[in-house]
């Protein structure tokens, strides 16, 4: 039974005002599974507030409403074919309360404090979830963003993120690294959307850390991929992004790139969760198709 967006936001705030450890019970029971059961891998992501994104196409607020937002999550979560979800610990732990992620892989996202739209975007201070805060809540692996720029501020970034795929790997857990080719334009952080910048941004980050054992890339879908994932020989996972205009390219784009051996799967959001015609379980349902096909590849 479907519950409306309001009643989540009342029983959930709820249980916090009232049994704050609540969340710790909820996380410490989950049933957990093994990362790959098919071969493949469908994460629902759901860490964009938590940079303020909140825009989906043309709505500036698309994801302002937590109620509503966790109910397109839940829908999401309950299709067959989905595999786990990744998020900052506000949604984990809404989820958990709520008994949405038994028997999910769960990816806790760790730096989101490269806030949208600036300059210190490239700066992506770890601000999320820690290693130690993956380990306490029981979650599968750790996330992170680098924005590959010839920029100081990328520096920065850089060196976490090898301090965090260390820190993971020694624990044996999979460290998610969503890649990007970036630059400066007029004060604002721009992504580059061509091969050979993104070929460039990826050997930068596939020589992060002093162990490459646990190391996943989730890249964005660009021209040229076939020759792009020639440059890595991680598992990768594609990046949904926003929808766009056209969602159907959007999806014979991820069906194509599911014959590259480097890509395992894919990490969406906004595309599925707010689609144009509103149909959640149905936009979810063609992508776990698509990433279905290369189960049995």
């Amino acid at each position: 039974m479907t519950v409306a967006p309001a009643e989540l936001l009342a029983r959930l705030t709820e249980i916090r005002a009232t049994d704050p450890d609540a969340v710790h019970r909820a996380l410490a029971k989950r049933r957990r599974r093994p990362l790959l059961e098919r071969g493949s891998l469908f994460l629902i992501a759901a860490d964009h507030p938590a940079r303020g994104v909140l825009k989906v196409g043309a709505d500036p607020m698309a994801m302002a409403d937590r109620g509503e937002l966790l109910r397109r999550l839940l829908t999401a979560l309950g299709r067959p074919g989905v595999d786990g979800i990744l998020g900052t610990a506000d949604i984990i732990d809404d989820l958990a309360l709520l008994g949405a992620l038994e028997g999910k892989v769960v990816f806790g996202s760790m730096n989101r404090g490269g806030l949208t739209g600036f300059r210190f975007e490239l700066d992506d201070r770890f601000t999320a979830y820690t290693v130690e805060g993956i380990m306490a809540a029981g979650l599968d692996g750790g996330k992170m963003m680098v924005r590959v720029a010839d920029e100081a501020e990328a520096l920065r970034t850089l060196a976490s993120c090898a301090h965090a795929i260390d820190e993971l790997s020694a624990r044996k857990l999979p460290a998610m690294i969503e890649v990007f080719a970036s630059e400066v334009d007029d004060g604002r952080v721009r992504n580059r959307a061509d091969a050979d910048s993104l070929i460039r941004a990826i050997t930068v980050v596939s020589g992060l850390g002093t162990t490459s054992g646990y190391l996943w890339l989730k890249l964005p879908v660009v021209d040229d991929l076939d020759r792009v994932m020639r440059a890595t020989t991680l598992p990768t996972l594609l990046l949904g992004g926003d929808p766009g205009d056209d969602p159907a390219k959007t999806f014979a784009n991820w069906k194509r790139a599911m014959a590259i051996p480097q890509v395992r799967g894919l990490v969406a959001g906004r595309t599925l969760l707010y689609p144009k015609d509103g149909d959640v379980a149905r936009a979810v349902d063609a992508a776990a198709a698509i990433v279905a096909e290369k189960g049995r590849l």
